[in-house]
Order: structure tokens, then sequence, then C-alpha cells
């Protein structure tokens, strides 16, 4: 029995995903910037993609950007806005971002780039009093993540960009883990930019985009054609981008069945896991993803060497996957950067562990996860007593 729990680090590719690529690469190959008829089918295929995608948000469709991925849409919001400014300028971001916008904000830094990382709560939601108090005359961008991959927690992004707009300060978000899983309207919420990610709504790897408000210039990271309103040149995926275009439709039409009956799964993952000693829940319990449930394993006093990675490796050798903290650090073992922000010490930051469902998840799954999980805690550490946190 296999059971795939790692659905914030990717999705499945849907069959109508995988469909849509198939007929573009069979009968509309043309290059989209063509004129003649084999390049305007292929620009006929694109420009779908581009229109069910903003649906999906509520957004025009001219307002969407292609990538590569999140990575490249984080980073053309951020450098695409700061390549504006001749001179180092102030940003905001959260303590607990994505490396995707935490490292790009670190080399600006280095390049003379003021910083303020807005504090979090245990939880891991940052305070919009914290945000109203740090900005500055010289503030030209805010970048606070919708939903933390690792914990989970929703942050007030609503509240947040309110404040940025009442101050006149653009507003970016990574919604790469919301999109498809909670309701997104650009057209009430107020942000500038906001990040998107095919892989985490089961189209293809490899291909993203940046939802720009109209009025909000950036400036593009390559050179090149002048490919996507001149925002970001190259030639685009046309296959990759069919099956995102398929995946947000198909997200768009199962939102109100599919959110639900995962806040369903996931409550019942938690509670099936909470008379466990050496598990402690982390992130915001009511302010989450509808997937995303998550722990910090919390070993007793004199037992060494075992992490969250620890119980990744022992649940895939049952034929169950699972993440510890992000799967961008999955290579790594040091403290997750995540779980210190939000005010854990060195020891419980390496036991962070994410389980997060998705389409094919079933209450059997859930079940029978809790089961060996149990199992698996009791093997390593039969006879010893928690701590607390």
């Amino acid at each position: 029995m296999q059971i795939y729990l790692d659905y914030s680090a990717t999705t499945p590719p849907r069959p109508e995903a995988i469909a849509a690529m198939q007929a573009v690469l069979t009968q509309t190959w043309g290059n989209p910037s063509s004129l003649h008829e084999w390049g305007q089918r292929s620009a006929t295929a694109l420009e779908l993609a581009r229109t069910q995608i903003a649906h999906l948000i509520n957004a025009p469709p001219d307002g969407i950007v292609f990538t590569s991925g999140g990575t490249e849409a984080d980073n053309l919001a951020i450098f695409g806005i700061t390549r504006r400014y001749d001179t180092p300028q102030h940003l905001i971001i959260s303590g607990v971002e994505h490396s995707a916008i935490a490292e790009p904000v670190r080399l600006l830094e280095q390049q003379g780039w003021s910083v303020t990382r807005l504090p979090v709560d245990r939880q891991g939601r940052v305070h919009p009093l914290d945000l109203q108090a740090a900005l500055q005359p010289n503030t030209v961008l805010v970048s606070v993540i919708y939903g933390q991959s690792e914990v989970g927690t929703l942050q007030p992004v609503e509240a947040l960009g309110k404040i940025c707009r009442s101050q006149g300060v653009l507003f970016h978000t990574d919604a790469v883990q919301v999109a498809g899983r909670l309701a997104i309207d650009v057209e009430k919420l107020p942000v500038d930019l906001l990040s998107l990610s095919s892989h985490k709504i089961y189209g293809p790897q490899g291909v993203g985009a940046l939802y720009v408000r109209p009025g909000v210039e950036l400036v593009p990271l390559l050179g090149g054609g002048g490919q996507e309103m001149k925002l970001r040149s190259g030639t685009q995926a046309v296959p990759a981008i069919a099956g995102f275009g398929s995946a947000a439709e198909w997200a768009s039409r199962e939102l109100k069945t599919e959110t639900p009956r995962l806040i369903e799964l996931r409550d019942r993952l938690f509670d099936r896991l909470a008379d466990l000693p050496y598990l402690y829940p982390t992130g915001d319990r009511l302010h989450r993803l509808p997937h995303h449930v998550s722990f910090c394993l919390v070993p007793p006093a004199g037992e060494t060497g075992i992490t969250g990675k620890t119980v990744v490796r022992q649940l895939n050798l049952a034929g169950i996957g699972i993440s510890a903290g992000s799967a961008c650090h999955s290579g790594k073992l040091s403290p997750s950067p995540i779980l210190l922000a939000m005010g854990y010490g060195d020891r419980e930051a390496l036991g962070g562990i994410r389980l997060t469902l998705g389409r094919d998840t079933t209450e059997a799954d859930i079940e029978w996860t809790a089961m060996v999980l149990k199992q698996i805690l009791d093997r390593l550490m039969p006879k010893s007593l928690a701590v607390s946190l």
C-alpha cells in the first residue's frame, strides 16, 4: 500500500492537463509568435490557457505573465520592482518567506537595500500593526507569503494589502500554496503582484505565472524578443502552459467541493494524532491551508539523532510519502528557518514534519497513516517521556 501525502511539494498532473499538453505537442506545436497558421494555432492555445488561469483568480487575462514556475514569478516580482530604482530603497518581507523570496531579498540587502523582516507569532502569523509600524517613506515593496508551505499558516493578506494600498506601497504575495485550494479574487484582494505555480494544482512542473495589476510597471529579468507583454522574453512553453491552463480550469470547477473535503480530512488527521506524546502541532489551526497538517517532533531528553527526517525515512519504508519541513530544504540537516522564526529552539526546529493532502487522499489513507506513524514513534522512542514546549 502506497500513500502520497506531499501535495505541497508537488501534485500529480491530472489526466485533463496531460491531454491538453498532448494536444499541443501533436497538433498545435507552432511558435506562438509566428504569423502563419501553425503559429496562430499555438497562439490560440496560449491565450486560452491565459484566460483559464486568469479566471482562477478573477484577473484580466492580460494581467497574467507566464514564467518557468513560482520561483521565477517571485523573482520577477522582487527584481522587477527593485530594478526600477537607481539607488537602494526599503523592502519589507515576513520572517517566514519561501526561499524564492528570502534569497532574492538577501542579495538585494548585500547590494545596499534596507530590509525589514516582520516578526511572526508562535503560529507563524504576521500582525498587521507590525507592518504599519515598519513602513518607511522609501518603502517600495512589501512581500508576504499567502499560505506558508511548511506550517500551513495563512497570513492576513487582505489586511496587509489594505495597509500598503493606503500608503501607496506595492504589495506582492506568493499564493502558490493557496491558488486552487481557496478562492482568490484579485479584483477584491488588495494585491499588486501575485505568484502562481502549475505543479501545485495538478498541472505540469516547469511553468508558473505572475499576476501583475494593470498599471504596475516591472523591469524584465530577461532580454530577448519581448514575449509576455515584454516582461518575460523567450518562446513560451506552450504544452506546459496548456496543461497549466487545464489544471486551473478544473481547480476552479472543483473548488467548492474539494476544499471542504480536504478540510475534513485535514482535521481528522490532526485528531488522530492528537494523543501522541512526541508530536506538537505547528502553525495556525484556524487560519490554515485546507490540505495542510504539520507537527514538530520533540524527542525526550537523551534521545539524539531522531529528527523530522528520521520520521520521513521511516514512513517512506512503509510506503507513505511526507516531507520534513519545506521540500526545498529537504537535503539539509539544519534547523528549519521557519520554525526558528516562530520561536522554536534549534532542537525543536529539526523536528518539523509536514503531511499534505490532495485529490486522491481518502479517509482510509488518513486512518492508515495515523496508525503507522504511531507505531513508528513507539518503536523509535518506546520508553521515553515526552517533553513540553
